[in-house]
């Protein structure tokens, strides 16, 4: 799957490593908070950015977008943008802007203005103008403002004054104002893209980010630590931790050892199997959040024998899902049916599920021609994440499942740049992922993981296309009456149970670690809130 190129991380670690001794260690103290982070991040412009921990790195850490939202409710608040109207056939939107909000600095760049509406058009037209100059920097790939479909529904965007933008779409969305809320939507700075550009250092914006965002970043070394300084002007009210430090840390046992002893203070994810070593030390607490995720298995149906609805249907009824869920999750998630959470808007609560049953299974794939059985690859995740905390244990208990119906499964991994590239391309047979809402909104589901523009831009992984369930998901985007919306999202997940593009598995709630004497970070919907966080 390696293509010998550069990747992003390399280039970023090119540009930044220089800076950071080889040495460096940085012991706590009240004015450091120091965060075990689960990766590298694949770039520090959360426009081309597509994983959790990069997400976390830049757009949590670097940047704000025009709104965010309540933690408890999941719905929209201002944020860079103060308030919001939207016209009565539901197609214009005009965002008045927040004044006085100062942007970072770093070695190339002092911005001479505050944040205005020139940086809100500048982040647009970036990721939806293909002959914008800055469209094909760091080549270009916007996937999530293609997933949500802005490139096509943004009609224009306009500049009214310099604290008013308004947007034209080409048809009403109800989840359009949700969007501006998710990481992609962050705010960068036009001015120093201007800069940039005339140097002929345009990648300068995205390797040494600028946003408005509470903290600034110092120094990054690849698979090793990332420093970030306070943002003394930050618009939001004073960032209480002077130092914030990523300390990259993949393994889940090494990132649990090092909140023990200190090495650091928060950590994200930890194992279902850690959680009472946590509960039982004075000194850690853990916490959970309910979360808006879904944990499946992709059938790639543009490849047999998964082309054959006969076969999916089969190692559906081949899972056991509720052992795989007590098994791994140990009370952290639930047995999923639907693409769509329990606790969404449009959830089917009547939805029918496969049972375990793998006599069924061995009957479906007699009619499908595989009595003999089949070999295919199973793609594993190399990281754990809330809708999926064991890959690798999973991974295990589908192949002995499937090997009980005659399927042989032969599970690969790869690292995760890699494993996100190669399933966008479609090169898996069937791989493990999940999915964690970046707004709230249904369509975050079940357009973009099974919608069929979603193929192109990689984020349906099962490369399925079903007229009848995308004109449904569709015709619920065009509707602003909720109940109207969570009709025709029930019809569609009717057409997803029968067609079988997926294993559900599971919905798992968020959980993560820290000192106990860490107080005011928080985790939710939009992700990690570090502006507020310190020690006592």
């Amino acid at each position: 799957m390696s293509t010998g190129k550069k990747t992003g991380k390399t280039l970023l670690a090119l540009a930044l490593s220089t800076l950071l001794p080889a040495s460096a260690a940085w012991a706590a103290n009240t004015d450091t908070i120091i965060y075990c982070s689960e990766a590298s991040p694949e770039s520090f412009n959360p426009q081309i950015a597509s994983s959790g921990p990069s997400f976390v790195a830049s757009s949590q850490v670097l940047y704000n977008r025009l709104i965010n939202f309540d933690p408890v409710k999941n719905t929209p608040v201002p944020s860079l943008a103060e308030s919001w109207t939207i016209s009565p056939d539901g197609k214009t939107y005009t965002f008045t802007l927040r004044k006085g909000v100062k942007f970072n600095s770093n070695k190339f760049f002092k911005p001479t203005r505050d944040f205005n509406a020139d940086d809100v058009i500048f982040s647009v037209l970036r990721q939806k103008d293909p002959k914008h100059p800055y469209h094909n920097v760091s080549q270009g790939n916007y996937e999530y403002f293609n997933d949500v479909g802005l490139d096509k529904l943004i009609q224009d965007v306009k500049k009214v004054d310099d604290y008013h933008v308004q947007f034209v779409l080409t048809e009403p969305n109800a989840a359009f104002l949700a969007d501006w809320g998710m990481d992609f939507a962050s705010i960068l700075s036009a001015e120093y893209a201007d800069v940039m550009l005339k140097k002929g250092t345009p990648e300068n914006v995205d390797t040494w980010p600028i946003g408005t965002g509470p903290y600034v970043l110092q120094q990054y070394k690849v698979d090793s630590q990332i420093r970030y300084l306070a943002n003394p002007n930050y618009w939001d009210g004073a960032v209480p931790t002077k130092h914030l430090i990523f300390s990259i840390t993949p393994n889940v046992e090494t990132r649990l050892a090092k909140l023990q002893t200190n090495e650091c203070q928060i950590i994200p994810a930890p194992s279902p199997v850690q959680f009472d070593v946590i509960k039982n030390n004075k000194d850690l607490t853990l916490h959970s959040v309910d979360a808006l995720n879904v944990g499946y298995l992709a059938f790639n149906t543009e490849k047999k024998p998964f082309d054959n609805v006969l076969v999916r249907q089969a190692l559906n009824y081949a899972t056991d899902k509720t052992a795989i869920v007590n098994a791994v999750f140990m009370g952290s998630g639930t047995v999923a049916k639907s693409p769509i959470p329990p606790n969404m808007l449009g959830y089917n609560k009547d939805l029918k599920d496969y049972s375990y049953d793998p006599e069924k299974a061995k009957a479906l794939l007699k009619q499908a021609g595989l009595e003999k059985g089949a070999e295919v690859t199973l793609w594993s995740m190399p990281v754990q994440r809330p809708y999926n905390p064991n890959s690798k244990r999973i991974a295990e208990m589908i192949q002995n499942d499937w090997a009980k119906v005659g399927v042989k499964a032969k599970i690969v991994s790869y690292e995760w740049g890699e494993y996100l590239s190669g399933m966008r391309k479609g090169e898996h047979d069937a791989a493990l992922f999940g999915w964690m809402s970046d707004n709230g909104d249904p369509d975050n589901f079940a357009d973009v993981l099974l919608g069929c523009n979603s193929i192109k831009t990689g984020s349906n992984a099962a490369r399925w296309c079903d007229k009848g369930y995308n004109d449904l998901v569709q015709k619920a985007k065009l509707t602003s009456e909720p109940a109207k919306r969570a009709e025709l999202y029930g019809q569609a997940q009717e057409v997803f149970y029968q067609q079988a593009p997926w294993i559900a598995l599971a919905n798992g709630k968020t959980f993560y670690a820290t000192r106990s004497n860490v107080t005011g970070y928080s985790v939710s919907l939009m992700g990690s809130d570090f502006s507020k966080a310190k020690l006592n």
